[in-house]
């Protein structure tokens, strides 16, 4: 569903990517994992071409994103929904309009339609009679989950999550991994994961990617990964 090929990106005389070889596969939970500061974010916004390569292909569903116009580019992220690290949700709206606001801005809904998707998206990640509260309201996991009824409104085929058990206490962040598979199984898209929540990439994942020094350093399934010969993959799972 997703390939980079190659990717090298640098910011000034910092070189974040230096060659990173990956592949996501449709319909599964891919999870990528590493230290903080290693360009794993950096890697998500040039899976959806809001950061371009300085060398290397980025290909979503086939298409090479270096020779889409940025019209193109805007109908392609139509296949992305995201879940951003803090959730990211509009303060003065109603958790209501933060769900509705892609459809109200992307679609020619009727408010009814509108209204009937939003209760459905909230059912979707369990949240009831929230819709007229605001997100100061709210504890961040449920948050979270108000994000994620906004990352799946439009009905995406790929929903990007950047870090979403961040700040969240074990129970708090089982219930998102819960959420998470839940989605997977329900929607049956393909979940791009960027975490270094090594319990949570073990429960959720498919497949785990391990990126350190501008590279993919280790990838497989989890099984795979555990089996890891690389000691600092090793050191950083709690092998050793």
């Amino acid at each position: 569903m997703i390939k980079l090929a190659d990717v090298h990106k640098s910011f000034g005389t910092q070189k974040v990517l230096n060659g990173v070889n990956l592949e996501i596969s449709k319909g599964e939970i891919s999870v990528v994992i590493g230290p903080s500061g290693v360009g794993k974010s950096v890697l998500l916004k040039h899976m959806i071409g809001l950061i371009r390569p300085d060398r290397g292909k980025v290909f979503v569903d086939g298409t090479d994103l270096s020779t889409l116009d940025s019209q193109e580019l805007v109908k392609l992220r139509n296949k992305f929904g995201m879940l951003f690290q803090s959730a990211a949700l509009f303060d003065s709206f109603t958790v209501f309009d933060n769900v509705a606001f892609p459809l109200v801005e992307h679609t020619k809904l009727s408010p009814q339609e509108i209204s009937k998707r939003v209760m459905e998206k909230l059912d979707l990640v369990g949240l009831k009679s929230v819709e007229n509260k605001f997100p100061s309201e709210l504890s961040g996991g449920m948050k979270k989950r108000v994000g994620l009824a906004r990352a799946v409104i439009l009905e995406p085929e790929i929903i990007l999550y950047d870090e979403p058990t961040t700040g969240l206490d074990p129970i708090m962040t089982e219930s998102v991994d819960q959420l998470i598979l839940s989605l997977q199984k329900q929607l049956n898209i393909t979940s791009v994961v960027i975490s270094h929540d090594i319990v949570s990439a073990f429960n959720i994942a498919d497949n785990i990617a391990m990126i350190y020094g501008g590279k993919i350093i280790e990838a497989g399934a989890p099984k795979d990964f555990k089996a890891s010969n690389n000691e600092f993959v090793r050191k950083f799972i709690g092998l050793h």
